[in-house]
């Protein structure tokens, strides 16, 4: 089990979090032996006979999903061990729970293609303007994961474009941090600075070392948003909000970075901030799970 405690480690889970894995995982493990069962071979059957042994303890049904996200962290490292070759535990699903979340998560794809398809108006006028800057603003929603008040906190100065990086302020609630630009960003983000927003401003008679500006009387970046979010809805009706985006994005970076990759990518300043997007992570399998067995 050494090996699977240095697995959680090289996710990034906080201590507290990895005791609380390895310590289900050793009761699952200690009631397979009263079984005669190999526990690293369990099958599909066996733990659901495992689940239905632990809810005789009339345990609520969120602290089981719990249980079952450390047996999947477990044969997720048996399988990367190659000890088995499918996880079976994917097949299981803890009905009966009221979620932390009320988002669809938006697939990686999906995300990419609003930005792709994103319309820009080809007679230049405000609307070309706007439509330029709310580009710009989409990128950095899909790719860095920004939500409203870190993208109404931007200025100029925080974009390192010979880098390739962006610069976000800290907050009472974030952590300060150097993002990465993708490639397909620059450009457009290029043109905006050195173009685009410069047009704006004289347009609008306005001064300003804001980063995004309106395009027209008013000042409040959310009603840059609001306008935004109208355009997304039309190209995409699942779209719900720019914290639906952002929890995606965050979801989608769990099954690529490991925990503190995360944290830090998201500006959390608490681990277990990050670790509660986990949950989404677990019912991403959601569209897959209606041909498998559920627990009542």
């Amino acid at each position: 089990m050494s090996n699977f405690n240095t697995y959680l480690e090289t996710k990034g889970f906080s201590n507290k979090t990895r005791t609380s894995i390895y310590n289900d995982v050793i009761n699952f493990i200690n009631w397979c032996e009263t079984e005669n069962i190999e526990s690293e071979q369990s099958s599909y059957t066996e733990i659901l006979a495992y689940i239905k042994h632990i809810q005789k303890r009339n345990i609520k049904q969120r602290t089981i999903q719990i249980y079952t996200g450390s047996l999947k962290h477990y044969f997720t490292w048996a399988v990367k061990q190659e000890i088995i070759t499918e996880n079976p535990i994917k097949q299981i699903k803890i009905q009966g729970i009221q979620r932390k979340y009320l988002y669809h998560i938006i697939k990686k794809q999906e995300l990419e293609n609003l930005y792709e398809s994103f319309k820009i108006p080809t007679t230049k006028t405000h609307r070309q303007l706007a439509a330029k800057r709310n580009k710009v603003i989409l990128g950095l929603m899909i790719w860095q994961g920004l939500g409203t008040r870190e993208l109404a906190k931007l200025e100029e100065k925080d974009l390192k474009l010979r880098e390739g990086k962006i610069y976000i302020q800290g907050s009472r609630k974030s952590n300060e941090r150097e993002l990465k630009l993708e490639a397909h960003q620059v450009l457009d983000i290029m043109e905006y600075q050195l173009k685009t927003r410069n047009e704006i401003l004289e347009l609008t008679g306005k001064q300003s070392e804001k980063l995004f500006v309106s395009a027209g009387a008013s000042d409040h970046f959310n009603n840059i948003i609001q306008k935004l979010m109208q355009k997304l809805k039309q190209q995409n009706p699942t779209i719900e909000s720019i914290k639906q985006i952002r929890t995606s994005v965050i979801t989608h970076w769990l099954k690529n970075y490991n925990l503190r990759e995360v944290q830090y990518k998201s500006g959390h300043r608490y681990v277990s901030s990050t670790e509660a997007y986990l949950i989404n992570d677990l019912d991403d399998l959601q569209e897959d799970i209606s041909k498998f067995h559920p627990i009542g």
